[in-house]
């Protein structure tokens, strides 16, 4: 029996907008509510809904065999619950089948494992706690932002009481093993991890469109076929996609909907093929041997790497300072920055500064918002700077930073006092017009009389 594990990530950022300079200090509102309000509605609208409807549908035909499972970025729950809360009741139904499983993932889709265990860990408890509040559901499976992976990752998340793992079945870590078996962790044996078959879910994920793929057009009668050929003893074949793959990256005219619609079928039409979830499979399978990741892979690129999001000195400057607040967040309470904080981290920002543009240029830009990578970093470390001013006024060490918190509280003081006056003032004025007029239409009566 050869098992097949659909896996979705589903996330989406919030974009920052030009922060320039001059705002240091002066404007502490990051966001682009209208581009992360217009984005979020046009993937809801091509993706979420009608993908989810679909999949509710193959769940409720096939009777529970067909299964997925998912891994929604704690963004992406806090962009549903602001801008779409119909997503969130579509996500519900689909949970609600029994059928449909949910990964843990860190609350921020940060880099945080690759920076502080505690930061890293306190961010899975949050997106553990939010699965929990949303769904009633409490994950037993990981997967941590982009399929990153090492050895100490794993041991880290078989510390914190998970069976499994995801990651990427990376060639220059198996070598001539194949990815369609199940591993376990190299410290911590007791941690199985799951990878992903790159080839095959590649070919939905990115060449599916393609009409200059060899292979084009991808029918799911050829698709299987490629399955049914893999050799007979392996166990699984792991397709692990972006779940925007259908009707956002590759749209509605390429007949992505009708190939997932018909993929059930030609599957399960084969008794040697079935579909299961990954916490299925951990029950399931034994590993056939121990994975060795020393050093952090990930789905990204030809590298399969993180060089992504820290391959260059501006990468990595955004990132050092960013961890360098650390000291100060833990001593922080004001649910204001805090929430800053996680949106601070998401990984997108430092991918947004990627300067590779060879192979996987084309890739790198179409999920850009910036026009050059140099003016992502100059936003992002301006942003991070009034962030940083924030902070260190919330959280004094020093006299002098003591000095600066006591006069920005009593500048805000002013503030407020001052917008509280003119409100007074706008009202007051109000009623003295309405006064007024009320005044000059008895006089214009009278006179009329």
């Amino acid at each position: 029996m050869k098992n097949i594990c659909f896996y979705f990530q589903v996330h989406q950022p919030f974009r920052f907008r030009k922060y320039r300079f001059f705002d240091i200090g002066d404007d502490h509102y990051y966001y682009d509510d209208y581009t992360n309000e217009l984005v979020l509605h046009k993937v809801m609208t091509k993706c979420y809904l009608p993908t989810n409807k679909l999949l509710l549908e193959l769940i409720n035909k096939y009777k529970g065999e067909f299964k997925v499972a998912f891994s929604i970025s704690g963004i992406a729950l806090d962009q549903f619950q602001l801008y779409a809360p119909e997503v969130i009741d579509s996500f519900r139904e689909l949970v609600a089948t029994g059928h449909v499983e949910l990964l843990s993932e860190t609350y921020s889709h940060s880099l945080a494992a690759l920076k502080d265990r505690q930061e890293f860990e306190r961010q899975v408890n949050q997106h553990r706690e939010a699965l929990k509040d949303l769904f009633d559901y409490t994950p037993t499976v990981f997967r941590n932002t982009e399929l990153i992976y090492s050895d100490q990752m794993g041991e880290m998340v078989a510390d914190m009481g998970f069976k499994a793992m995801l990651t990427e079945g990376a060639k220059h870590v198996l070598g001539w093993k194949s990815p369609n078996f199940m591993y376990c962790n190299a410290i911590n044996p007791r941690l199985k991890v799951l990878l992903k078959n790159y080839v095959l879910s590649d070919d939905i994920a990115f060449r599916f469109g393609n009409k200059e793929w060899n292979e084009w057009p991808l029918s799911t009668k050829k698709y299987v076929s490629w399955i049914k050929e893999l050799d007979a003893k392996e166990e699984v074949v792991n397709l692990f996609l972006d779940y925007e793959t259908f009707g956002e990256h590759q749209w509605k005219e390429t007949g992505i909907f009708e190939f997932l619609e018909d993929l059930p079928k030609q599957v399960l039409a084969d008794s040697k093929l079935r579909f299961a979830t990954p916490s299925e499979l951990a029950d399931k399978l034994q590993p056939i041997s121990a994975i060795q990741v020393p050093t952090p892979i990930s789905w990204a690129d030809e590298e399969r790497d993180i060089t992504a999001w820290l391959g260059n000195e501006m990468q990595h400057e955004a990132f050092d300072k960013l961890y360098s607040l650390l000291p100060k967040i833990n001593q922080c309470s004001d649910e204001r920055l805090l929430k800053d904080w996680r949106y601070l981290q998401a990984s997108d920002h430092f991918y947004y500064m990627c300067t590779k543009f060879f192979s996987d240029g084309e890739v790198h830009a179409y999920f850009n918002p910036y026009d050059t990578p140099y003016e992502a970093f100059i936003n992002y470390m301006n942003i991070l700077s009034d962030f940083a001013l924030r902070l260190n006024s919330a959280v004094p060490e020093t006299s002098s930073d003591q000095e600066l918190a006591n006069l920005s509280r009593i500048v805000e003081e002013k503030e407020e006092r001052i917008r509280l006056l003119e409100e007074k003032l706008k009202a007051k004025n109000k009623t003295t017009k309405k006064g007024g007029g009320s005044k000059t239409r008895k006089s214009q009566s009278k006179v009329s009389v």
